[in-house]
C-alpha cells in the first residue's frame, strides 16, 4: 500500500504551531498554551481532503524557550528527525515579532537537513491585521527558503483553507493522490494488523511465531534483547484457515528519553504511519510487568485513530495460572478506557493460546464495519432515551464511517452530556456487540 504523505509543522516555541495543527486537523488534539515548550512529543493527526489525505505532525518548538536543557535537547532531536523525514514542511513564524536568532537557526537547518525536493511553506501566524500583510511579506521572501508564504490567523480560521489547498497542491505535484491512500477496507480485503507497543515486549517474536516454516527460513524478523531492534515497519503475510492477514511489525514506540533519540524518534514516526494504514492494532504488553504510561499512550493513539484494538499479554508462560488472572485483571484496570477491547494472555516462546488471536481479529474486523438496521437501532434507542433523560432526542442513525459512528439528533445537542453518551454506548454494546471497535458519537440539531 502506498505511503501516507507526512507534513511536519516546525518552528520556535510559541509561534502558534499547536493552534494551527488543531485547526487543520479539525479538532482540539494538541495542547495549546502560552507557555513555550508545551508540546514535547510529536502529535499526529490525519487530514482528509477530496484530493488526498495526509498525516500532519505537530513538533515541539525548536530553539529554546524552556530552562529544562534535557527537554530542549530532546525536542530539538525530535523536530530535526521530523524535518528530515517529511514530505512537506510548514515553518511557522510569529508575524507579530521580529525574526530571532532561533528563527535563523531553523532556516539554516532547513537549508542543510531537509531533502532537496521537499517543499517548505512559511506560515506567518497570528496575522489578525490583514492591512499589514503586504508590508511585511518582502522580509520573508528575502529569506529565500520557502516555496510559498501564507499569512494565517489559526485562532480565527483566516487563511487556513488557503494553506490547506496549497499543501494539497504541493503534495499532488509530488505524485501523491487520493487513490494511493484510500482506507484499507476499501481497496484490500486482507485485514491489516499493526503490532504495536514499546520496544522489547516481543512484537517480532509474535509475528515470527505465526509464520510457516518456509517463511521463517526466508523472512524471519530479527529478534534481540536489545530494545528497539526493529527500526522500521515490516509487512508479513500470514495465512490461517484460507484467510490471508497482513501483519505489520512496527518499530517500537518508545519514550523520547531513549539513548538513541534520533533513531527512536524516526521509529515513532514510522509506527504512526503504519497504524494509519492498518485496520486493527494489537497492543503487546508484558504480562510480567505493570502497564506503563507509555502503554496507555499507545492504546489511546490507536483509539483516536479509530482502529480496532486487541490487547495481548505476552510472556505469560512465565506466570502461574493464578498469576495470569492477576496480571489480566491489573491490565484491565490500568486500561479501563479500553473496556471494549478483548484481552488475551499468550506466549510467543511456547505459542500457547497464540492462534486464538485469529478468532479475535475476525470478530474485531466485523465489529469495525458492522451496520445496524435503522429500525432495530431506533427501537433500541426509544427504550433507552426515556431512561437516560434524552426525551428531547427522537432519532438516531448510523453514519457510513469506519469505525461505527452514530448520529444523535436532538432539539438541544449542547445539553447532551458526556456521561449520557457513555451510558448509551454501554447499552449499545450490550445489545449489538461491537467488541474490539471504538465507537464515535455525533450530536446534531433535529
Amino acid at each position: 500500500m502506498a505511503r501516507l504523505p507526512t507534513v511536519a509543522i516546525i518552528g520556535r516555541p510559541n509561534t502558534g504551531k499547536s493552534t494551527l495543527f488543531n485547526r487543520l486537523v479539525g479538532h482540539r488534539k494538541a495542547i495549546v498554551s502560552d507557555v513555550p515548550g508545551t508540546t514535547r512529543d510529536q502529535v499526529a493527526g490525519k487530514v482528509e481532503t477530496d484530493q488526498l489525505d495526509f498525516l500532519l505532525i505537530d513538533t515541539g518548538g525548536m530553539g529554546g524557550g524552556s530552562k529544562d536543557h534535557e527537554f530542549e535537547d530532546d525536542v530539538q532531536v525530535q523536530s530535526t528527525i521530523a524535518l528530515e523525514n517529511s514530505d512537506l514542511i510548514l515553518f511557522t513564524i510569529n508575524s507579530r515579532e521580529d525574526l530571532t536568532s532561533s528563527d535563523f537557526e531553523i532556516i539554516e537547518d532547513l537549508r542543510k537537513k531537509r531533502q532537496s525536493h521537499v517543499p517548505v511553506i512559511i506560515v506567518l501566524t497570528k496575522c489578525d491585521d490583514t492591512s499589514i500583510i503586504d508590508e511585511i511579506l518582502p522580509e520573508y521572501y528575502a529569506l529565500d527558503i520557502a516555496d510559498e508564504i501564507v499569512p494565517v490567523s489559526a485562532m480565527h480560521a483566516m487563511g487556513v483553507e488557503e494553506l490547506n489547498n496549497i499543501v494539497v497542491d504541493k503534495l499532488t505535484d509530488l505524485n501523491f493522490n487520493k487513490e494511493d491512500n484510500l482506507k484499507p477496507e476499501t481497496c484490500d480485503l486482507k485485514p491489516r494488523i499493526a503490532i504495536i507497543g514499546k520496544p522489547n515486549v516481543g512484537k517480532s517474536s509474535l509475528v515470527n511465531a505465526f509464520m510457516s516454516e518456509k517463511q521463517q527460513t526466508t523472512s524471519q524478523l530479527l529478534v534481540s534483547e536489545v530494545p528497539g531492534t526493529t527500526r522500521d515497519s515490516v509487512d508479513i503475510s500470514i495465512k490461517y484457515h484460507d484467510q490471508e492477514y497482513i501483519f505489520v511489525d512496527t518499530a517500537g514506540i518508545k519514550r523520547s528519553k531513549s539513548t538513541d533519540k534520533g533513531i527512536e524518534t524516526y521509529a515513532y514516526l514510522r509506527s504512526i504511519q503504519s497504524l494509519e494504514h492498518s485496520d486493527i492494532a494489537v497492543l503487546v504488553i508484558e504480562a510480567t510487568e505493570p502497564v506503563s504510561k507509555q502503554d496507555k499512550r499507545i492504546a489511546r493513539l490507536a483509539i483516536e485513530e479509530g482502529k480496532g484494538l486487541i490487547v495481548l499479554l505476552n510472556k505469560s508462560d512465565m506466570l502461574s495460572g493464578s498469576e495470569k488472572e492477576i496480571a489480566m485483571q491489573n491490565a484491565r484496570n490500568s486500561l479501563a478506557f479500553c473496556t471494549f477491547a478483548p484481552f488475551l494472555c499468550v506466549s510467543a516462546e511456547t505459542r500457547k493460546d497464540l492462534l486464538n488471536i485469529f478468532n479475535l481479529i475476525e470478530m474485531v474486523n466485523q465489529s469495525r464495519t458492522r451496520r445496524i438496521a435503522t429500525k432495530a437501532l431506533n427501537d433500541w434507542f426509544r427504550k433507552e432515551a426515556s431512561s437516560k433523560s434524552l426525551s428531547s432526542s427522537k432519532l438516531i442513525t448510523q453514519a457510513e464511517d469506519v469505525p461505527p459512528t452514530f448520529v444523535l439528533f436532538s432539539k438541544n445537542p449542547k445539553n447532551i452530556h458526556l456521561n449520557q453518551l457513555k451510558s448509551l454506548e454501554k447499552s449499545l454494546r450490550s445489545t449489538f456487540g461491537f467488541e474490539g471497535s471504538p465507537i464515535r458519537w455525533v450530536t446534531k440539531n433535529s
